[in-house]
C-alpha cells in the first residue's frame, strides 16, 4: 500500500510517499511560498534532490506540481497518481470532536470547518490541502490525523481554565494541547525500546523544536500537556513567549498603543529565544554565542532549561512518579547541552545523565542517555509524525482502529 502523507500550511505543502510494506519513504519534499514570490518545490527521491523554481499561486497548483514530480521519469516513484492508495492529512485542530484519526467524509469536513475559530491560521490551510486532493484524486480515500486528538484523554481538572464557565460552554475555551502525534509516537517507541508495555509506564515526553511542548503520559494516555488553548502556552520557544502573566498582553497593548493583531504578532513571532537573546531563534546560534560570553544568549538558555526542568518535576508529581523521560524533535534530539541542563539537579527524582552517552546521542540517533545507576530511564527518540499519519491511514483503510 502506497500512502501519500500531506502537511499543508498556509503557504506550504510538505509531503511524503511511504510504501507501507517495510514502511519505506519513497520520496518526500515541500512546496514553499505558495501564492508568494519565489515559490519553489524541493523534491527528494533516495539521495537525489531536485529544486524547481516555479510560480505556484494556490494549493491546487502545489498538489499538481507534487504529482508532476512524483510521476517524473527521472525523479518519480509512481507511474501515475492512481498508484496512491490513500492520503493521510495532518490536521492541527480537532477540538473536542475528534479523539482519534478518522476517515474523511463530508460530515468530517464540516466538523473540521467548525474548529476553524480554534485554529484560524491552521485549519483553513489543512482544509485547502484536503480539497486539492479531492479535486486531483476524487476516488482516493483520505484520513485526517489530528494534532490535538492524543490529548483528549485529559480530565476536566487538567484541561479547564479558571475562567467563567460560560466561556467554555459557548466558545470551548480550554486546554487542547498540540504535537499529539509526536508525543504518541515517541512514548510508544520508548516503551518498545524498554521492552515494557506502555500501559505500565509513567512517561514524560519532551518535544523541543522551534515549537516546544511536553506531555505527561500515564499508562499510555496523555493526562496533561504544556500547550493550551493555542500553541502559545507552556514552554517558551523559538519565537513564542510561552507562559505569561495574563495581564502582560493588556499592559503591552496599553503601553505600546498597539492593537490586538500587533500584540498577537509580538507574542508569537518576536518573543521566545529571539526576544530574549536579540540574536536568533535557533538554539545552535544561542549555544555558540553563550560559549563566547554573550550574556543574553546565556540567559535565554538558562530560562529555557529551567522551564523544562520545572515541568519534569510538576508532571512527575501529577503522575505520582516517573519511569521514563524522553527527549525528541530538533533540539531534543541534537542538543546534548539542553538535555544535560534540563536534567541537572533531578537526582532526587532518580534522573541521572551519563554525560558521555549524552554527547554521543545526536544527529538523529536514538538511545539511552541515563547512567547505569539512574532509577529513571532517559531516552532520546527521534520523532516521526509522518509515519504516525501513514500508519493511522493504513489502519483505517484495513478497517482497524489506530493504535
Amino acid at each position: 500500500m502506497k500512502i501519500l502523507v500531506l502537511n499543508t500550511g498556509s503557504s506550504s505543502v510538505k509531503y511524503q510517499v511511504i510504501e507501507m510494506e517495510g514502511e519505506v519513504v519513497l520520496a518526500k519534499g515541500i512546496v514553499e511560498r505558495i501564492g508568494l514570490p519565489g515559490s519553489r518545490l524541493k523534491h527528494r527521491k533516495g539521495t537525489d534532490d531536485v529544486v524547481v523554481e516555479k510560480d505556484v499561486k494556490d494549493h491546487n497548483e502545489a498538489i499538481n506540481l507534487i504529482f508532476t514530480y512524483l510521476t517524473h521519469e527521472e525523479y518519480g516513484v509512481i507511474s501515475s497518481p492512481e498508484e496512491i492508495d490513500a492520503v493521510g492529512h495532518r490536521v492541527v485542530h480537532g477540538g473536542e470532536k475528534f479523539t482519534s484519526s478518522v476517515l474523511i467524509t463530508d460530515e468530517v469536513l464540516e466538523m473540521i470547518r467548525d474548529c476553524i475559530p480554534l485554529a484560524p491560521l491552521h485549519n483553513p490551510a489543512n482544509l485547502a490541502g484536503i480539497e486539492a486532493i479531492k479535486r486531483a484524486l476524487p476516488q482516493v480515500p483520505m484520513v485526517a490525523v489530528f494534532d490535538t486528538a492524543f490529548h483528549q484523554t485529559m480530565l476536566p481538572f487538567s484541561y479547564m481554565y479558571a475562567l467563567p464557565y460560560e466561556l467554555y460552554e459557548k466558545y470551548k475555551i480550554r486546554r487542547y494541547g498540540f504535537h499529539g502525534t509526536s508525543h504518541r509516537y515517541v512514548s510508544q517507541k520508548a516503551a518498545r525500546l524498554m521492552g515494557e508495555r506502555i500501559e505500565r509506564l509513567k512517561i514524560i515526553t519532551v518535544h523541543l523544536g522551534n515549537g516546544a511542548s511536553m506531555a505527561a503520559i500515564k499508562f499510555g494516555k496523555s493526562i496533561d500537556t504544556t500547550m493550551g488553548y493555542t500553541p502559545l502556552e507552556g514552554l517558551y520557544m523559538g519565537t513564542r513567549c510561552g507562559n505569561l502573566d495574563p495581564a502582560i498582553p493588556l499592559a503591552i497593548q496599553r503601553e505600546l498603543k498597539i492593537n490586538y493583531t500587533q500584540v498577537d504578532h509580538l507574542l508569537n513571532k518576536k518573543s521566545g529565544m529571539i526576544g530574549i537573546s536579540g540574536l536568533s531563534s535557533d538554539m545552535r546560534d544561542l549555544e555558540e554565542a553563550s560559549s563566547k560570553g554573550n550574556q543574553r544568549a546565556k540567559l535565554a538558555l538558562e530560562m529555557y532549561t529551567y522551564m523544562v526542568k520545572k515541568y519534569i518535576g510538576a508532571y512527575s508529581a501529577a503522575m505520582g512518579g516517573l519511569d521514563v523521560l524522553v527527549f525528541t524533535a530538533g533540539i531534543g534530539e541534537n542538543s546534548s547541552f539542553v538535555r544535560e541542563k534540563s536534567c541537572e539537579g533531578l537526582n532526587y527524582l532518580g534522573v541521572v545523565i551519563d554525560k558521555e552517552r549524552n554527547r554521543e546521542v545526536v544527529g538523529g540517533k536514538e538511545g539511552e542517555i541515563s547512567s547505569k545507576g539512574s532509577k529513571i530511564k532517559v531516552l532520546v527518540v527521534p520523532t516521526n509524525e509522518e509515519l504516525v499519519i501513514a500508519r493511522d491511514t493504513k489502519a483505517i483503510m484495513d478497517g482497524k482502529t489506530p493504535d
